[in-house]
Protein backbone atom coordinates (compact mmCIF):
# COMPACT_ATOMS: atom_id res chain seq x y z
CA UNK A 1 0.00 0.00 0.00
CA UNK A 2 0.70 3.58 -0.31
CA UNK A 3 0.78 6.16 1.67
CA UNK A 4 -1.64 8.33 -0.15
CA UNK A 5 -4.97 9.38 1.16
CA UNK A 6 -8.31 7.52 -0.47
CA UNK A 7 -11.29 10.08 -0.73
CA UNK A 8 -13.83 7.52 -2.08
CA UNK A 9 -15.26 6.04 0.70
CA UNK A 10 -18.14 7.36 2.38
CA UNK A 11 -16.71 6.56 6.36
CA UNK A 12 -13.45 8.66 5.22
CA UNK A 13 -15.12 12.07 5.49
CA UNK A 14 -13.02 15.21 4.35
CA UNK A 15 -11.13 16.61 7.01
CA UNK A 16 -8.61 20.13 7.25
CA UNK A 17 -6.11 18.08 9.55
CA UNK A 18 -4.34 14.57 8.09
CA UNK A 19 -2.16 12.48 9.45
CA UNK A 20 -0.26 9.92 7.62
CA UNK A 21 -0.21 6.15 8.59
CA UNK A 22 2.72 4.87 6.90
CA UNK A 23 1.85 0.88 7.38
CA UNK A 24 -1.82 0.56 7.51
CA UNK A 25 -3.34 -2.74 8.83
CA UNK A 26 -6.34 -4.56 7.31
CA UNK A 27 -9.51 -2.61 7.85
CA UNK A 28 -10.74 -3.73 11.56
CA UNK A 29 -14.63 -4.70 11.69
CA UNK A 30 -16.75 -3.48 14.15
CA UNK A 31 -20.37 -4.60 14.79
CA UNK A 32 -22.53 -2.01 17.44
CA UNK A 33 -26.04 -4.40 18.51
CA UNK A 34 -28.41 -1.58 20.46
CA UNK A 35 -30.64 -2.12 22.70
CA UNK A 36 -33.49 -1.08 23.60
CA UNK A 37 -33.00 2.40 25.77
CA UNK A 38 -29.15 2.03 25.09
CA UNK A 39 -27.44 5.35 25.77
CA UNK A 40 -26.39 7.43 22.89
CA UNK A 41 -23.68 9.10 24.66
CA UNK A 42 -21.67 6.16 24.96
CA UNK A 43 -22.62 4.95 21.49
CA UNK A 44 -21.69 7.75 20.08
CA UNK A 45 -18.77 8.34 22.41
CA UNK A 46 -17.68 5.05 20.45
CA UNK A 47 -18.07 5.61 17.00
CA UNK A 48 -16.43 8.91 16.96
CA UNK A 49 -13.11 8.25 17.40
CA UNK A 50 -12.69 5.10 14.81
CA UNK A 51 -14.27 7.69 12.33
CA UNK A 52 -11.95 10.26 13.03
CA UNK A 53 -9.21 7.65 12.53
CA UNK A 54 -10.52 7.04 9.22
CA UNK A 55 -10.74 10.83 8.88
CA UNK A 56 -7.17 11.65 10.11
CA UNK A 57 -5.17 9.06 7.95
CA UNK A 58 -7.39 8.96 4.71
CA UNK A 59 -8.07 5.44 4.96
CA UNK A 60 -10.31 2.62 5.98
CA UNK A 61 -8.80 1.99 9.40
CA UNK A 62 -12.27 0.92 10.86
CA UNK A 63 -15.75 -0.07 9.19
CA UNK A 64 -18.64 -0.47 11.60
CA UNK A 65 -22.48 -1.49 11.38
CA UNK A 66 -25.40 -0.82 13.54
CA UNK A 67 -26.99 -3.24 14.13
CA UNK A 68 -30.26 -4.74 16.77
CA UNK A 69 -31.85 -7.86 17.35
CA UNK A 70 -34.69 -7.70 15.10
CA UNK A 71 -33.39 -4.31 13.18
CA UNK A 72 -34.99 -0.92 12.20
CA UNK A 73 -34.93 1.64 14.76
CA UNK A 74 -33.92 1.58 18.19
CA UNK A 75 -34.75 4.19 21.11
CA UNK A 76 -32.20 5.55 22.56
CA UNK A 77 -32.27 6.42 26.64
CA UNK A 78 -33.01 10.24 25.26
CA UNK A 79 -35.89 9.06 23.09
CA UNK A 80 -33.95 9.60 19.83
CA UNK A 81 -34.21 6.76 17.29
CA UNK A 82 -31.37 5.23 15.54
CA UNK A 83 -32.43 3.06 12.46
CA UNK A 84 -30.34 -0.62 12.79
CA UNK A 85 -30.38 -3.78 10.61
CA UNK A 86 -31.18 -7.04 11.97
CA UNK A 87 -28.03 -8.77 13.45
CA UNK A 88 -26.61 -11.02 11.27
CA UNK A 89 -26.68 -15.05 12.19
CA UNK A 90 -23.07 -15.85 11.49
CA UNK A 91 -20.51 -12.62 11.83
CA UNK A 92 -17.07 -12.71 9.99
CA UNK A 93 -14.95 -14.37 12.92
CA UNK A 94 -12.60 -10.63 12.59
CA UNK A 95 -15.54 -8.39 13.32
CA UNK A 96 -16.04 -7.13 17.20
CA UNK A 97 -19.31 -7.46 18.75
CA UNK A 98 -19.89 -4.51 20.69
CA UNK A 99 -23.41 -4.80 22.82
CA UNK A 100 -24.20 -1.07 24.20
CA UNK A 101 -26.74 -1.24 26.82
CA UNK A 102 -28.63 1.06 28.74
CA UNK A 103 -31.03 2.06 31.07
CA UNK A 104 -33.37 -0.99 31.32
CA UNK A 105 -30.29 -3.87 31.29
CA UNK A 106 -31.89 -6.26 32.63
CA UNK A 107 -34.74 -6.59 30.17
CA UNK A 108 -32.62 -6.40 27.19
CA UNK A 109 -30.77 -9.69 26.86
CA UNK A 110 -32.48 -11.66 23.95
CA UNK A 111 -32.56 -15.35 23.35
CA UNK A 112 -31.05 -14.24 20.05
CA UNK A 113 -28.51 -11.90 21.17
CA UNK A 114 -27.21 -13.94 24.31
CA UNK A 115 -26.95 -17.00 21.55
CA UNK A 116 -25.38 -14.39 18.70
CA UNK A 117 -23.06 -13.50 21.25
CA UNK A 118 -22.15 -17.53 22.56
CA UNK A 119 -21.61 -18.35 18.99
CA UNK A 120 -19.60 -15.35 17.74
CA UNK A 121 -16.78 -16.44 21.13
CA UNK A 122 -16.85 -20.05 20.13
CA UNK A 123 -15.72 -18.32 16.31
CA UNK A 124 -12.92 -16.87 17.93
CA UNK A 125 -14.80 -13.74 17.91
CA UNK A 126 -14.06 -10.42 19.59
CA UNK A 127 -16.65 -9.43 22.13
CA UNK A 128 -17.50 -6.11 24.30
CA UNK A 129 -19.75 -4.36 26.34
CA UNK A 130 -20.91 -0.86 26.41
CA UNK A 131 -22.41 0.99 29.35
CA UNK A 132 -24.60 -2.33 30.88
CA UNK A 133 -23.84 -3.94 28.06
CA UNK A 134 -22.27 -6.69 30.33
CA UNK A 135 -25.41 -7.92 31.18
CA UNK A 136 -25.63 -9.77 27.90
CA UNK A 137 -22.71 -10.76 28.08
CA UNK A 138 -22.80 -12.35 31.54
CA UNK A 139 -26.41 -13.67 30.25
CA UNK A 140 -23.98 -15.76 27.43
CA UNK A 141 -21.65 -16.76 30.33
CA UNK A 142 -18.91 -15.04 28.62
CA UNK A 143 -17.71 -13.44 31.96
CA UNK A 144 -16.22 -15.61 34.09
CA UNK A 145 -12.58 -15.47 35.15
CA UNK A 146 -12.80 -12.35 32.95
CA UNK A 147 -11.80 -8.36 34.24
CA UNK A 148 -14.36 -6.31 33.26
CA UNK A 149 -16.70 -3.56 33.99
CA UNK A 150 -20.02 -1.40 33.32
CA UNK A 151 -21.28 1.83 34.71
CA UNK A 152 -21.05 2.27 38.20
CA UNK A 153 -24.55 3.24 38.93
CA UNK A 154 -25.59 -0.31 37.54
CA UNK A 155 -22.98 -2.48 39.57
CA UNK A 156 -25.03 -2.92 42.73
CA UNK A 157 -28.16 -4.43 40.49
CA UNK A 158 -25.80 -6.70 38.33
CA UNK A 159 -23.75 -8.08 41.51
CA UNK A 160 -27.12 -9.12 42.84
CA UNK A 161 -28.18 -10.43 39.37
CA UNK A 162 -24.99 -12.19 39.18
CA UNK A 163 -23.25 -12.43 42.67
CA UNK A 164 -20.26 -14.88 41.34
CA UNK A 165 -19.33 -12.14 39.11
CA UNK A 166 -17.46 -8.47 40.44
CA UNK A 167 -17.10 -5.94 37.99
CA UNK A 168 -14.08 -3.43 38.04
CA UNK A 169 -14.50 -0.11 39.10
CA UNK A 170 -12.15 1.09 35.96
CA UNK A 171 -13.53 3.36 33.46
CA UNK A 172 -12.77 0.17 30.61
CA UNK A 173 -11.33 -3.47 30.76
CA UNK A 174 -9.34 -4.71 28.08
CA UNK A 175 -9.26 -8.61 28.78
CA UNK A 176 -8.18 -10.68 25.86
CA UNK A 177 -11.35 -11.09 23.15
CA UNK A 178 -13.62 -9.41 25.81
CA UNK A 179 -13.43 -5.35 25.76
CA UNK A 180 -16.13 -3.65 28.14
CA UNK A 181 -16.49 0.21 29.72
CA UNK A 182 -18.79 2.34 32.12
CA UNK A 183 -20.15 4.21 29.20
CA UNK A 184 -20.02 7.49 28.44
CA UNK A 185 -16.72 9.60 27.68
CA UNK A 186 -14.93 5.76 29.03
CA UNK A 187 -16.29 4.47 25.21
CA UNK A 188 -13.70 6.98 23.66
CA UNK A 189 -11.47 5.75 26.42
CA UNK A 190 -11.35 2.63 25.66
CA UNK A 191 -11.15 2.72 22.00
CA UNK A 192 -8.46 5.44 21.69
CA UNK A 193 -6.42 2.59 23.75
CA UNK A 194 -7.38 0.10 20.82
CA UNK A 195 -6.54 2.23 18.34
CA UNK A 196 -3.23 2.96 20.15
CA UNK A 197 -2.60 -0.34 20.14
CA UNK A 198 -3.17 -0.59 16.43
CA UNK A 199 -1.33 2.08 15.22
CA UNK A 200 0.54 3.49 18.21
CA UNK A 201 0.41 6.70 21.12
CA UNK A 202 1.17 9.28 18.74
CA UNK A 203 -1.38 8.76 16.28
CA UNK A 204 -3.91 7.98 19.38
CA UNK A 205 -3.06 10.67 20.79
CA UNK A 206 -4.10 12.79 17.70
CA UNK A 207 -7.28 11.59 17.72
CA UNK A 208 -7.63 12.04 21.31
CA UNK A 209 -7.23 15.62 21.02
CA UNK A 210 -9.82 15.80 17.08
CA UNK A 211 -12.01 14.37 20.49
CA UNK A 212 -11.06 17.00 23.12
CA UNK A 213 -10.26 14.83 25.51
CA UNK A 214 -7.46 16.05 27.47
CA UNK A 215 -6.27 12.61 28.93
CA UNK A 216 -3.61 10.60 27.73
CA UNK A 217 -5.09 7.97 25.35
CA UNK A 218 -5.60 4.94 26.51
CA UNK A 219 -5.03 6.12 30.39
CA UNK A 220 -7.68 3.93 32.24
CA UNK A 221 -8.50 6.04 35.55
CA UNK A 222 -11.55 4.88 37.90
CA UNK A 223 -14.96 5.88 36.87
CA UNK A 224 -15.89 8.00 40.09
CA UNK A 225 -13.07 9.73 42.48
CA UNK A 226 -13.31 8.23 45.73
CA UNK A 227 -14.81 9.44 48.42
CA UNK A 228 -12.22 10.14 49.76
CA UNK A 229 -9.78 12.19 47.40
CA UNK A 230 -13.12 14.24 47.84
CA UNK A 231 -13.41 15.13 51.36
CA UNK A 232 -10.48 13.49 53.57
CA UNK A 233 -8.67 16.87 53.74
CA UNK A 234 -11.51 18.73 55.20
CA UNK A 235 -13.47 15.51 57.32
CA UNK A 236 -11.93 12.51 57.38
CA UNK A 237 -13.97 11.50 60.03
CA UNK A 238 -17.41 12.24 57.60
CA UNK A 239 -15.13 9.74 55.06
CA UNK A 240 -14.96 6.63 57.11
CA UNK A 241 -18.21 7.03 58.27
CA UNK A 242 -20.04 6.66 55.30
CA UNK A 243 -17.65 4.37 53.79
CA UNK A 244 -18.54 2.33 57.10
CA UNK A 245 -21.91 2.63 56.09
CA UNK A 246 -22.06 1.87 52.46
CA UNK A 247 -20.23 -1.24 53.33
CA UNK A 248 -23.14 -2.20 55.90
CA UNK A 249 -26.28 -1.69 53.92
CA UNK A 250 -27.50 -5.63 53.98
CA UNK A 251 -26.70 -5.80 57.91
CA UNK A 252 -27.04 -2.18 59.17
CA UNK A 253 -24.70 -0.97 62.00
CA UNK A 254 -25.88 0.62 65.39
CA UNK A 255 -24.21 4.20 65.55
CA UNK A 256 -22.41 2.89 68.30
CA UNK A 257 -20.43 0.14 66.37
CA UNK A 258 -19.93 2.63 63.48
CA UNK A 259 -18.40 5.19 66.36
CA UNK A 260 -16.58 2.32 67.79
CA UNK A 261 -15.40 1.32 63.97
CA UNK A 262 -14.48 4.97 63.07
CA UNK A 263 -12.87 6.03 66.35
CA UNK A 264 -14.96 8.91 66.89
CA UNK A 265 -17.63 9.39 69.32
CA UNK A 266 -21.61 9.22 68.66
CA UNK A 267 -22.08 12.81 69.75
CA UNK A 268 -19.73 14.47 67.17
CA UNK A 269 -20.70 12.00 64.28
CA UNK A 270 -23.86 13.22 65.00
CA UNK A 271 -22.70 17.10 65.19
CA UNK A 272 -20.44 16.80 62.12
CA UNK A 273 -22.87 15.16 60.05
CA UNK A 274 -25.83 17.86 60.86
CA UNK A 275 -23.62 20.52 60.04
CA UNK A 276 -22.07 19.10 56.91
CA UNK A 277 -24.48 17.24 55.74
CA UNK A 278 -27.79 18.79 57.51
CA UNK A 279 -29.41 15.75 58.55
CA UNK A 280 -28.02 13.64 61.18
CA UNK A 281 -26.22 10.16 60.65
CA UNK A 282 -29.03 7.69 61.73
CA UNK A 283 -31.29 9.21 58.67
CA UNK A 284 -28.29 9.74 55.95
CA UNK A 285 -27.46 5.64 56.41
CA UNK A 286 -31.27 4.72 55.60
CA UNK A 287 -30.91 6.90 52.58
CA UNK A 288 -28.06 5.09 51.63
CA UNK A 289 -30.05 2.27 51.72
CA UNK A 290 -32.84 3.49 50.12
CA UNK A 291 -31.07 4.44 47.29
CA UNK A 292 -29.61 1.16 46.83
CA UNK A 293 -32.59 0.09 47.01
CA UNK A 294 -33.69 2.09 44.07
CA UNK A 295 -30.97 0.99 41.83
CA UNK A 296 -31.82 -2.45 42.53
CA UNK A 297 -34.97 -1.98 41.55
CA UNK A 298 -34.23 0.15 38.43
CA UNK A 299 -31.96 -2.05 37.26
CA UNK A 300 -32.86 -6.07 38.37
CA UNK A 301 -35.64 -8.31 38.86
CA UNK A 302 -35.27 -9.35 42.16
CA UNK A 303 -38.75 -9.45 43.79
CA UNK A 304 -39.20 -6.82 46.88
CA UNK A 305 -38.56 -9.24 49.55
CA UNK A 306 -34.99 -10.02 48.19
CA UNK A 307 -34.46 -6.12 47.58
CA UNK A 308 -35.76 -4.79 51.14
CA UNK A 309 -33.29 -7.52 52.56
CA UNK A 310 -30.30 -6.68 50.72
CA UNK A 311 -31.07 -3.15 52.10
CA UNK A 312 -31.09 -3.85 56.00
CA UNK A 313 -34.60 -4.00 56.26
CA UNK A 314 -36.57 -6.40 58.21
CA UNK A 315 -40.04 -6.78 56.38
CA UNK A 316 -41.58 -5.66 53.29
CA UNK A 317 -44.02 -3.17 54.69
CA UNK A 318 -40.85 -1.35 56.48
CA UNK A 319 -38.95 -1.07 53.57
CA UNK A 320 -41.93 0.15 51.19
CA UNK A 321 -43.30 2.85 53.69
CA UNK A 322 -39.67 4.37 53.99
CA UNK A 323 -39.37 4.27 50.20
CA UNK A 324 -42.23 6.42 49.66
CA UNK A 325 -41.14 8.72 52.36
CA UNK A 326 -38.27 9.54 50.54
CA UNK A 327 -38.87 8.97 47.04
CA UNK A 328 -42.67 9.87 46.86
CA UNK A 329 -43.61 6.73 45.28
CA UNK A 330 -44.32 2.86 46.26
CA UNK A 331 -41.48 0.99 44.82
CA UNK A 332 -44.10 -1.36 43.04
CA UNK A 333 -44.97 1.92 41.20
CA UNK A 334 -41.39 3.31 40.77
CA UNK A 335 -40.77 -0.48 39.08
CA UNK A 336 -43.97 0.07 36.85
CA UNK A 337 -43.06 3.04 35.67
CA UNK A 338 -44.49 5.46 37.44
CA UNK A 339 -41.33 7.99 38.25
CA UNK A 340 -40.32 9.61 41.54
CA UNK A 341 -42.16 12.50 42.71
CA UNK A 342 -39.67 13.50 45.32
CA UNK A 343 -35.90 13.05 47.14
CA UNK A 344 -34.55 13.77 49.86
CA UNK A 345 -33.80 17.79 50.95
Amino acid sequence: MTDAPLVDDPLIPAGAAYVPVAHPRPTRHWVFCLTPGFTLLAFSSAVEPLRIANQLSQRPLYRWRVCSDQGGPVESSAGIPVQTEPLPTVLEREAALMVCGGNRPAQVASARLVAALGRHRRFGGTLGGICTGAYALARAGLLAGRRFTLHWENQPGFQETFPDLSPSGNRFEIDGPLMTCGGGAASTDMMLSIIAGDYGGEFATMVAEMCLRSVTAGENAAQRSSLAALMASRTPALVSTVRAMAEHLEEPLSMEQIAAITGYSRRHLERLFTTALGEPPARFYQGLRLDHARNLLTSTDAPLIQISTACGFATVAHFSRRFRLRFGVAPTQLRAGKGVQARRP
